[in-house]
């Protein structure tokens, strides 16, 4: 690795010779001209990561230059969370949004998790308080509270269980047969609890939340895709129910994948975050992606040059106090556990 200063890493041709395999990936997913602007970081950073002993976890939703650039562990939350708590690294930096690296934190207590940006929030995260769960509990007295990851630590403290959009339906089924109710309250995301309780037929009180990137797609969107393009639709259940309606198959980030393995379409069109289609397309290159996306403007503050500065620095520390960390692990391993068939 070389560099000019302190901060900026220089490119050179040996680079594009050492990282053969990964241009050749990089140049189907994203403009072949960014390329090389992207590989002196990419450099640096697992140079860095390497004399630090890190591991670097990334979302699906993050750009393909970091998703298969520098991550050592990608995922959905929920492959996220369960890495966070397997992880065998002193050190992680969590390339996606605060909640996931809170997660990280209260899953892996005696590591240190970096963020690359503080600013990386979450539309769901932000629309729920501790006390608007207390204020629920207290309406409804003796319903447990299922609260979506894409929540504050000190929601999650406040809750029964955590879920994921992967295991959302096992999750409230789990809560309400331990707990021997009908009733779950379920938070924030209004979208994914109409279509929890479809799947579960178990009544939710449902939070008015929404994520700023899946609220935005319509129905006629849908349509229009489907129409124009002759694509399969596939959707993300934080989409509204009319977007979903529309859909050949609804599931989380990891269960779209598994769809497009099995199904093969020829042309499909992912009704979710930009980067997803862009990283799954070099998994499955005999499928066109037709891509009527939005981009998360929180996951896109993750860049290249944050994560260095993150590892460089040992920046952006996420912390959680030990008395909110201890109350939102128990829901974080309960909804862990649903996915190893227990309850804890």
């Amino acid at each position: 690795m070389q560099t000019h200063d302190h901060s900026t890493p220089s490119w050179h041709p040996a680079l594009e010779v050492r990282y053969a395999p990964l241009v050749e990936k990089l140049e189907r997913l994203i403009p072949c001209m960014e390329v090389p602007l992207h590989l002196p970081w990419i450099d640096a950073i697992l140079e860095l990561k390497r004399r630090r002993g890190a591991v670097i976890m990334a979302h699906s939703y993050q750009s393909p230059e970091i998703f298969h650039g520098v991550a050592d562990v990608t995922g959905d939350s929920l492959a996220l969370a369960q890495a966070a708590a397997d992880c065998d690294s002193d050190l992680i930096v969590l390339c996606g949004v605060h909640f996931m690296a809170e997660s990280a934190k209260i899953l892996a207590p005696d590591k240190t998790v970096l963020i690359p940006d503080l600013e990386a929030g979450c539309s769901l995260a932000s629309s729920i308080t501790a006390a608007d769960v207390r204020a629920l509990r207290v309406q409804h007295p003796g319903a447990p509270v299922v609260s979506y990851v894409n929540t504050s630590a000190e929601v999650k403290a406040e809750s029964d269980a955590c879920c994921t959009s992967a295991n959302a339906a096992q999750v409230v089924n789990a809560v309400a047969a331990e707990f021997g109710v009908d009733k779950v309250i379920f938070l924030p995301d209004r979208y994914l609890g109409v279509w929890v309780a479809q799947q579960t037929g178990i009544e939710l009180v449902l939070w008015d939340g929404a994520c700023e990137v899946h609220e935005k797609f319509t129905a006629l969107e849908a349509r229009h895709t489907r129409e124009r393009f002759g694509a399969r639709i596939v959707a993300h259940p934080e989409c509204a129910p009319e977007v979903l309606a529309e859909a050949d198959f609804v599931g989380s980030t990891s269960a779209m994948g598994q769809w497009l393995a099995k199904q093969k379409p020829t042309r499909v069109a992912m009704i979710t975050e930009c980067s997803m289609a862009d990283n799954l397309r070099n998994q499955f290159p005999q499928v066109e992606f037709i891509k009527p996306c939005n981009l998360c403007p929180h996951m896109k503050r993750i860049t290249l040059p944050n994560i260095h500065a993150c590892l460089r620095d040992l920046r952006h520390e996420v912390t959680v106090p030990n008395d909110v960390a201890i109350s939102a692990r128990r829901a974080l391993q309960r909804m862990l556990a649903v996915g190893r068939s227990e309850l804890v």
